[in-house]
C-alpha cells in the first residue's frame, strides 16, 4: 500500500521552488565528485550553503548518478524513505502495543494523513526527517528491553542532524529524554544510552569543527554562521515566517480529514490512560513538540510533520479499542455528524472550484470518493456499525491514490 501511493505519478508535475534548490544542489554535487569539501559544505555561485547539512541532496545526487536528472530522481529518495517511515510506524506500534492490529491501525491511520501523503512525495527535508525520527524513536522503545539499542537510536539521532540540523536534533533528543525519565528513568544511567547519544552528535560536533581544523579566520567565521544559521529560527522569523502560535494547531485542523474528527477523543483517552507506556509516547511526543515549535518565531508546514506518528499511534490504540466495544454502545453523534458534514463540503469545494477550472477525470473521481466515502462511514457510524473504520480507511487511501494520479495544480487548491 505505501510503495503505490509514494510512486504513483511521482515525476508528474514541475518541481516546486524548494524542491527545485534542493535538485540545483544535487546537481553541483554531482559535478564535484572528487571534491570532498564541496560534498561536505556544498556552495552555490560562491556561498557556503550552511542552513542544514547536505543528507537529502547526497541521496538525490546518486539517484541522479544512477536514473539521470529529473523529477522522478528528484523525489524518488524521499519517496522511498516515506515507504520506510510506514514500516517503521508498524514497528514503532508493535514495541509498545501487545496487540497487533493496533499496530495495523496505527500505520494505516499515519500512511492516509494528507500531510504524510503530501510532504512525503516531495523533495524537502521534511519528509526525509520524518523518516529518521520515527527510526529513532522505534530503536529508543527497543532500548527499552535490550539497552544496546540505544546505540542505533543514537544513529537515528545523527540522520536527523544531517537532515535537518541541531535544532530539530535537540528537540527530538528533549522528547525522548523526557519520555524516558517519565516511563523508564532506569535506562538514563545506562552506558549505552550515553554512548548512543555521542554517537547521534558525533555528526553534529563534525560538521562544526571541521572548519577550524583549517585553522584560518574565514573557517571561524564559517563555523560561527553555521550556528547561528542553525540556531535562528528559534527567535528569527526566517524568510518572513511569522505566525501566530496556533498556526500549526490550525495547519493540522485544515488537513487532517477525517482523522481530526477523532483528535479530542484520542488525546483525552491517552490522558486517562497516562500510566500505560503507549500514553505517555503519545503524551510527550505529540504534547511537548507541538508546543515547541509553536515557541519557535519561524513557523512552516513542514515543521508538524512528527507530531503525526504520534497521532497516528494514539488513533490506533483507541480504534482497536472502539472496534471491540459491546454490540449495544453507542457511538458519539458528533462522529456521524462531523463526517456528513465533511462530505458536503467537499462537494461545495468541488463544486465551486469546478465551475472555474475544467479538471481532469481523476481529479472528478477525487471529489466524488471523497464525500461518498465520508456520507456511508457516517451512515455506519449512525448505525453503531464498526464497519465505519472499514470504510474509512479504504475510502482515504483510495481517494488519496486517485488524488496523486491527478492534475497535480488540484494541490494548489488544496493545499
Amino acid at each position: 500500500l505505501p510503495i503505490l501511493l509514494f510512486s504513483i505519478n511521482l515525476g508528474s508535475g514541475s518541481l516546486e521552488e524548494v524542491e527545485q534548490s534542493i535538485s540545483h544542489l544535487a546537481t553541483q554535487l554531482l559535478s564535484a565528485k572528487g571534491e570532498f569539501g564541496q560534498w561536505l559544505y556544498p556552495t552555490l555561485e560562491g556561498e557556503t550553503l550552511i542552513e542544514h547539512p547536505p543528507l537529502l541532496a547526497w541521496l538525490i545526487a546518486v539517484a541522479y548518478q544512477f536514473g539521470g536528472v529529473n523529477e522522478w530522481t528528484t523525489r524518488l529518495p524521499s519517496a522511498i524513505l516515506s515507504v520506510l517511515s510506514v514500516l517503521l510506524v508498524y514497528g514503532l506500534a508493535t514495541e509498545i502495543f501487545p496487540c497487533r492490529q493496533k499496530a495495523i491501525f496505527s500505520s494505516l491511520i499515519y500512511l492516509t494523513f494528507l500531510p504524510i501523503a503530501h510532504y512525503g512525495r516531495m523533495a524537502i527535508l521534511d519528509g526525509a526527517n520524518l523518516c529518521f525520527v520515527v527510526l529513532m524513536m522505534w530503536c529508543v522503545l527497543r532500548s527499552r528491553r535490550d539497552s544496546r539499542w540505544s546505540l542505533p537510536a543514537g544513529i537515528g539521532l545523527g540522520l536527523i542532524f544531517l537532515t535537518k540540523g541541531i535544532l530539530v536534533a535537540f528537540l527530538i533528543t528533549a522528547i525522548a529524554l523526557l519520555f524516558l525519565a517519565w516511563d523508564t528513568p532506569r535506562l538514563l544511567t545506562s552506558t549505552y544510552w550515553w554512548l548512543g547519544l555521542l554517537l547521534g552528535y558525533s555528526p553534529a560536533l563534525a560538521w562544526y569543527t571541521v572548519p577550524l581544523l583549517v585553522q584560518d579566520q574565514r573557517a571561524v567565521t564559517t563555523t560561527k554562521a553555521i550556528l547561528y544559521e542553525s540556531l535562528r529560527p528559534i527567535w528569527t522569523a526566517v524568510d518572513g515566517q511569522n505566525r501566530l502560535p496556533w498556526y500549526y494547531l490550525g495547519e493540522m485542523l485544515k488537513f487532517s480529514a477525517p482523522w481530526l474528527l477523532f483528535f479530542s477523543y484520542w488525546l483525552q483517552q491517552a490522558w486517562k490512560n497516562r500510566h500505560w507506556g503507549w500514553a505517555k509516547l503519545v503524551l510527550v511526543w505529540a504534547g511537548g513538540y507541538l508546543i515547541a515549535i509553536s515557541l519557535l518565531a519561524t513557523k512552516l508546514p513542514g515543521y508538524v510533520l512528527p507530531v503525526y506518528p504520534a497521532l497516528a499511534l494514539a488513533g490506533g490504540a483507541q480504534l482497536t479499542d472502539i472496534w471491540h466495544w459491546p454490540s449495544g454502545k453507542s457511538y458519539p453523534r458528533f462522529w456521524s455528524i462531523g463526517l456528513s458534514l465533511l462530505g458536503v463540503a467537499t462537494i461545495t469545494v468541488m463544486l465551486h472550484f469546478g465551475i472555474r477550472k475544467a479538471f481532469d477525470l481523476s481529479s472528478w473521481l477525487f471529489f466524488a470518493c471523497v464525500p461518498l466515502t465520508m456520507v456511508i462511514a457516517g451512515m455506519l457510524v449512525a448505525r453503531q456499525d464498526r464497519q465505519f473504520m472499514v470504510i474509512l480507511f479504504w475510502g482515504t487511501y483510495i481517494s488519496l491514490l486517485i488524488l496523486m494520479s491527478s492534475d497535480p495544480e488540484i494541490w494548489q487548491l488544496l493545499i
